[in-house]
């Protein structure tokens, strides 16, 4: 089953009248592309609107005429949204999928929201049938919880198959063929692999990863933002493969947290999971996503792209796939690099880890680029630290990312700053960091200390905060805690920190830590010691 044609009309969201018709033969993949606040995510929410006045997808309620009317209007409804598809209209599609029980398996969604940080299940309970698709995000605001409602599915598809085997089947055997299904597609992306689903009964209730070079297995919990977000969506494809059979998938900005050579990998394998039968809409602006779409699935793809200075609000538009010619693809990948261009005024542009996606009017949300960006952007007033996605660790951007970037930016340097912390759990030492240097390109720095806030709770910044600040600093009391400012980790100890700072009133972490920077000057040893592994390469 696939879109020919959808129109949303009279104030849907950002649109005035829109039109996107992919013509008589649409195809496998359908890219919505364009800059930021463009509308991409309205035209999956459009699809949404319709299907969930018949059937709610996801468990988090439908949105009144303020979130879908452009001008709030009253009484706004689903029938603002007419959808085609290669069988026959939305209604005669969803009659015939009403009597085959498969009604609420046209659509399946993923938010760019999606929540995963966290999989500890304590207790075992029933679920529902996947084919209901009653869980997750219902729109493209919402949370879209759905790690934890998987994990119980992977356990119950992991036992279905003993019980259903049970003359044959063992553990090994069932491991082979569920978690082997899904590390095929996982090992493609990342050098990770599923080694247990654990144990609920056991405490033991999430999953157990093993990396070539880790001494031993370790659970979901301490994979980095961008291998969760990795395993999110392959886990939740895979579990939909027998009943999304003829579905529509929207995906809305797949690529965050996830740098961008990882980006290519992740479509090619979304790609492998849905099946034959279905279409895949994803709104993105990736650099990784746009490489898979040119390079292996140009056959495959229709690219819908959302342009500058278009009056969408106000007058009738219509889209068609555009034309994959050289011009139109250098127009593409200077989109998804727009959001960029307020940087053409530094001279030294330093990648770090945390959030990639902008906040309002393109303001960092990246906590370390923040944290960077107090403490030298006085004294390298023509260096900007922004965030690059991933909290724990950076890969390095594929040659395609910095090959455009260089000759955006012709006159511009351009570094990767990482964490000691550069590998999940795996503990390293100064020397280790001194082979990562001579073995990578001049390019990459890396911290001297684990991570950011070995350097924000020094004693010399937390001495002078509690100072200008009146607060009582208990150094014994520092000095017991911390025996080892270079390797210990302090990233969640903030509420210790703050005692032994005096603060008896309660504090935001982030807020505080940020605080904590404005305090560093150039005078301390903290601040040259970071300065030399930043600009110096030490």
């Amino acid at each position: 089953m696939r879109i020919k044609k959808i129109q949303l009309k009279n104030g849907y969201k950002r649109f005035h009248d829109l039109t996107i018709d992919l013509g008589e033969n649409p195809q496998r993949i359908i890219a919505l592309v364009g800059p930021n606040g463009c509308g991409k995510s309205s035209v999956l929410d459009g699809m949404l609107f319709l299907n969930n006045a018949y059937n709610m997808i996801g468990n988090k309620g439908s949105k009144d005429h303020n979130y879908h009317s452009m001008l709030q209007t009253p009484n706004f409804d689903f029938q603002n949204i007419t959808i085609h598809f290669d069988e026959g209209e939305f209604y005669k599609i969803k009659h015939i999928r009403g009597q085959q029980g498969t009604e609420n398996t046209m659509f399946s969604f993923r938010s760019p929201y999606r929540y995963n940080s966290n999989l500890k299940v304590a207790e075992a309970r029933a679920t529902q049938e996947i084919r209901l698709n009653y869980y997750g995000a219902s729109s493209s605001s919402d949370l879209d919880d759905k790690m934890e409602e998987n994990y119980r599915r992977l356990n119950i598809k992991f036992n279905r198959f003993l019980k259903d085997n049970s003359s044959t089947a063992t553990y090994d055997s069932a491991k082979a063929k569920i978690i082997g299904d899904l590390n095929a597609s996982l090992k493609n992306c990342l050098d990770l692999e599923i080694v247990s689903i654990g144990d609920i009964e056991d405490n033991k209730g999430t999953l157990f990863f093993k990396k070539k070079d880790h001494p031993r297995e370790f659970e979901f919990n301490v994979l980095s933002s961008g291998e969760k977000e990795i395993v999110d969506i392959l886990l939740d494809l895979y579990l939909r493969q027998e009943d999304y059979n003829n579905t529509i998938f929207l995906i809305d900005e797949p690529e965050l947290h996830i740098n961008t050579s990882i980006q290519k990998k992740l479509l090619l394998e979304i790609n492998k999971l849905v099946g034959a039968n279905c279409q895949i809409w994803v709104a993105t602006h990736s650099i990784g996503f746009l490489r898979a779409l040119q390079a292996d699935l140009k056959g495959e793809c229709q690219i819908i792209q959302f342009r500058h200075g278009v009056s969408w609000a106000s007058s009738r538009q219509s889209l068609f796939p555009i034309k994959k010619s050289i011009a139109n693809w250098k127009d593409i990948f200077e989109t998804a690099l727009d959001d960029l261009t307020g940087l053409v005024s530094p001279k030294q542009i330093i990648y770090c880890e945390g959030k990639d996606k902008p906040g309002i009017n393109g303001q960092e949300k990246g906590f370390d680029a923040k944290v960077f960006n107090n403490i030298y952007g006085e004294k390298y007033h023509d260096t900007l630290f922004i965030s690059s996605g991933g909290n724990t660790e950076l890969d390095q951007r594929s040659d395609i990312a910095l090959a455009i970037l260089s000759k955006v930016f012709s006159q511009i340097e351009i570094l990767v700053l990482k964490d000691r912390d550069v590998s999940s759990g795996k503990i390293n030492d100064e020397n280790d960091r001194q082979v990562y240097l001579q073995n990578n390109q001049d390019h990459f720095r890396i911290m001297k200390r684990w991570e950011i806030e070995n350097y924000l709770y020094d004693k010399e910044v937390l001495k002078v905060y509690c100072d200008k600040n009146s607060l009582n600093f208990n150094e014994s009391e520092y000095d017991k805690f911390v025996t080892n400012i270079t390797d210990q980790n302090l990233k969640d100890e903030t509420g210790r920190i703050k005692k032994i700072c005096g603060i008896t009133t309660s504090i935001n972490p982030e807020v505080f830590k940020l605080t904590l920077s404005e305090y560093v000057t150039e005078e301390m040893e903290v601040y040259k010691e970071l300065e030399k592994c930043i600009f110096q390469r030490e």
